[in-house]
């Protein structure tokens, strides 16, 4: 059985912190967001991973884009990479690195979600034709993609995972499962391109995209339910799952 080998003290010194777990639902309004999956390189597989994740084949990154107008951390935009992943039987995501544009939504990201993000200039550009986002940090480009060709799909083609945040929280460290309930007005398929992509930046020189399977930009809203359970990152979800009650 493949699981990850990476070293959660490395791991955990990017992690979030939750002070409390809270009982409210979070909802990015009138919201555009752009997903990407990607091919990595298969030294990636296991290396960016902890040991309570079992990594998928062939290795894959997610990038999504949020361009969220309305929440009660105001506008801002997010961006995050997953690296794709098992907890247990279901499909998920695990964050490695995340950026956004604005203190508060940084603030509210880590305390509520447990995503540890960094401040960042991010564009969207979109257009009848072509979607653009760009990702500055440090006054580095450490993201550019150019998307093209929208081709309108059905909003139920589009599905998201759920994502896993290493965090610190009243229960330890712990990989706080985040879900996204996505009700979407429109979605569309687009075909896109890195022109830059620096992994360092995004938690590891191993993500290193080798081929975009798909992407789309979708949007509408987005329900982030209050966290329910999380895992030990050490233990294999079948045993290392705990409600946060």
């Amino acid at each position: 059985m493949l699981v990850g080998s990476a070293d959660i003290d490395e791991l955990k010194k990017n992690a979030g912190t939750i002070p409390q777990f809270t009982a409210d639902d979070i909802v990015f309004e009138d919201t555009t967001c752009f997903q990407l999956v990607a091919e990595m390189d298969n030294t990636a597989r296991e290396a960016l991973l902890p040991s309570a994740l079992h990594p998928t084949i062939p290795a894959s990154m997610v990038l999504q884009v949020f361009n969220v107008r309305t929440s009660v951390w105001g506008a801002f935009v997010l961006a995050l990479i997953r690296v794709s992943c098992r907890s247990g039987v279901r499909a998920r995501g695990f964050t490695l690195g995340a950026m956004v544009t604005t203190e508060k939504a940084q603030k509210g990201l880590e305390h509520v979600l447990g995503l540890s993000t960094r401040l960042a200039v991010i564009d969207m550009e979109e257009a009848y034709a072509e979607t653009r986002i760009s990702v500055l940090f440090s006054g580095a480009q450490v993201l550019e993609i150019q998307a093209l060709d929208p081709e309108p799909l059905s909003t139920s083609d589009l599905q998201f995972t759920g994502t896993l945040n290493l965090a610190n929280t009243p229960n330890g460290l712990r990989l706080v499962q985040v879900e996204c309930i996505p009700q979407l007005m429109r979605v569309e398929r687009l075909q896109s391109t890195f022109n830059s992509f620096q992994g360092e930046y995004w938690g590891s020189p191993l993500l290193r995209p080798t081929q975009v399977v798909t992407s789309t930009i979708s949007r509408g809203d987005f329900l982030l339910p209050a966290i329910r359970f999380v895992c030990k990152p050490d233990e294999l979800a079948f045993t290392g799952t705990e409600s946060v009650k």
